[in-house]
């Protein structure tokens, strides 16, 4: 299932140009155009799922994969590994929890944390 005005979906189909990290069958990974470290990308499902609101019990296997394969690509990437290095994963979901692309997406992001002060 796809939407035909989903930015996301265009990425996977090829309509749109992306800095491909990884595709199979079901999931899609590539690099954040804006990116807050030297580690940012985002994986998507194939499967148009506006967000985490909209996952049913049928997604948990896909989701699943999408967590299990994280760390995989996150160090190929460049993370350092756990425990002195690591990476954050992070889901927006809806407007007011800051989603600005209605297809589900984790940005898996690695190396010095802009976010942390100090």
């Amino acid at each position: 299932m796809h939407d035909p005005d989903c930015i996301f979906c265009k990425i996977i189909e090829g309509k749109i140009p992306s800095r491909k990290v990884y595709e199979d069958d079901d999931i899609f990974a590539f690099h954040d155009i804006n990116p807050w470290a030297p580690v940012h990308f985002l994986m998507i499902p194939k499967k148009h799922i506006p967000s985490m609101a909209h996952v049913t019990a049928e997604d948990a296997p896909l989701l699943g994969r999408m967590m299990t394969l994280a760390p995989k690509l996150a160090q190929e990437q460049g993370a350092n590994p756990y425990p002195e290095g690591g990476f954050r994963i992070v889901v927006n979901t809806g407007d007011e929890g800051g989603q600005e692309v209605h297809h589900l997406h984790m940005h898996v992001i690695a190396g010095p944390r802009p976010w942390k002060k100090g």
